[in-house]
């Protein structure tokens, strides 16, 4: 198939992504309402090609952080206002900034302070008198890992950005994963999951088709009926986004969508055909979703019928054995106004809606 050489090129774009972060100096925040201590610490680390900010207190670091790229936070235990472990707390509480790892450096002796500020979410303690060389060494481990993270994370980014390329393929479908990411949240929370599960609806929606980089487009495009060769190979995405997304654990989650988004209630759907409440619940979110989308779509081989024909043959579908009934009923509900939810803007078509309710969707995900 055209895939499979596709790990071997992400791997490649991923090392890529990661030599750029590296040749970017790190950057570290040192935040100490004590001039002399930054002084110090700035002295200490002027070998180091870092690019350091100060602060002198939590407002002016947090505003640092928020247009900043900060790689490392170093903080005095005893920062006046709000402290070092209220401060770690916020920071940590963030999901923009929860993975900057932060030193607390302290004059102040005692078990109990350490066991506060790690609590707190602090990841390294140095106490005075500082010894440069164990500062430099501590602060380049950290930062070590703190690229390995950033890397995971931009590895997860050129993941997203294959989807949206493999869905410009077909120009039919713009905005479809977008679509797909609003609606399957929004029946999500009308079922009250939990956090983590929407975020893994929210990532399926751009996710579930990524393994139709395999699909030729005389495959992808084609106006007609597939022949069973056609079919198979087609049928294979599924299995083939879940290889390329396997690699990283933070997409375990969505791994269950991506692979069975396409089986049925009755047990006649790909690629296992699992059937009832073995096909897993979030896949089964997405797939209501998906199939309503592309009813309402206009494709090659199709007309973009309206909402209302779109809920009766997913309707009929369930009759037929083919969806989760249950969740049917709640869609249809849903799509009525019969749920205190805002519907109308998750399904409204007009891109600039679609956009604004996405980024909304994507802050309320991020807090």
């Amino acid at each position: 198939m055209a895939s499979a050489n596709l790990p071997i090129q992400l791997t490649d774009w991923t090392r890529s992504w990661q030599e750029a972060f590296q040749q970017r100096p790190p950057t570290i925040l040192i935040a100490d309402h004590h001039q002399i201590n930054r002084r110090l610490l700035r002295s200490i680390l002027r070998s180091e090609p870092y690019h350091i900010f100060e602060a002198a207190n939590h407002l002016d670091a947090f505003a640092i952080l928020e247009r900043e790229k900060v790689d490392l936070l170093v903080l005095d235990l005893m920062m006046p206002d709000i402290g070092a472990p209220e401060f770690c707390r916020r920071l940590k509480a963030d999901r923009r900034t929860r993975l900057i790892p932060i030193l607390v450096i302290t004059s102040v002796q005692g078990v109990e302070n350490e066991i506060a500020g790690i609590e707190s979410g602090a990841d390294e303690f140095l106490s005075k008198p500082l010894h440069p060389a164990v500062v430099r060494t501590r602060i380049a481990a950290m930062l070590r890992q703190k690229a390995a993270i950033d890397s995971l994370e931009e590895a997860e980014g050129i993941l997203f950005a294959l989807a949206r390329a493999i869905e410009q393929r077909d120009t039919s479908t713009g905005l479809h994963c977008e679509r797909l990411a609003l609606v399957s949240v929004t029946i999500g929370r009308a079922l009250e999951l939990d956090h983590s599960q929407l975020v893994a609806l929210y990532r399926g929606g751009f996710l579930h088709d990524i393994g139709k980089v395999s699909v030729p487009d005389a495959i992808l495009k084609k106006p007609g009926p597939l022949t069973e060769t056609e079919w198979e190979i087609m049928r294979a995405h599924t299995l083939c986004g879940e290889e390329i997304c396997r690699p990283l654990k933070t997409l375990a989650p969505v791994l269950p969508i991506i692979r069975h988004h396409h089986e049925r209630w009755d047990g006649s759907g790909y690629p296992d055909g699992l059937r009832g409440n073995q096909i897993p619940l979030l896949a089964r979110i997405l797939q209501i979703a998906d199939i309503f989308d592309a009813l309402t779509s206009e494709r090659p081989y199709k007309p973009a019928l309206s909402r209302e024909e779109a809920l009766r043959i997913i309707q009929d579908e369930a009759r037929r054995g083919w969806r989760d009934p249950s969740l049917v009923a709640l869609f249809c509900r849903l799509c009525d106004g019969q749920l205190p939810l805002p519907a109308e803007q998750y399904l409204d078509r007009d891109p600039d809606a679609v956009r604004a309710s996405l980024e909304n969707m994507r802050l309320a995900l991020l807090r």
